[in-house]
């Protein structure tokens, strides 16, 4: 149990947070089958902050990445409670001012 009461379940063998991540990752692979997107990856990380004498490096690791019509796509699947977590909020502020990626909630 997560600190949002979310339950985690495992497809593929892959470890999901949430039912609704795992749905969502379902959903993600029919369409990588069927053309729609391309190149789908799991849980990669985009640094923020380097390490430094301060503290250790600080990353926002996505729950999805895959290219739609030659576009990347940067994707976290968030329920409305995480979405309003003031330090995913500030690393998404981050990955807009850093990489220019905006990041699809769903």
């Amino acid at each position: 149990m997560t600190k949002y009461h979310s339950k985690a379940v495992i497809v593929d063998g892959i470890r999901f947070a949430s039912k609704h991540e795992a749905n969502r990752y379902r959903e993600l692979l029919l369409m990588e089958r069927a053309k729609a997107i391309q190149d789908l990856k799991l849980q990669v990380a985009f640094p923020l902050i380097k390490k430094s004498a301060y503290g250790r490096e600080i990353k926002y690791v996505c729950d999805f990445c895959y290219y739609e019509d030659g576009k990347l796509v940067v994707e976290d699947a968030k329920s409305a409670i995480t979405k309003r977590n003031p330090v995913y909020r500030l690393k998404r502020r981050l990955m807009q001012e850093l990489y220019g990626i905006t990041i699809k909630e769903t």
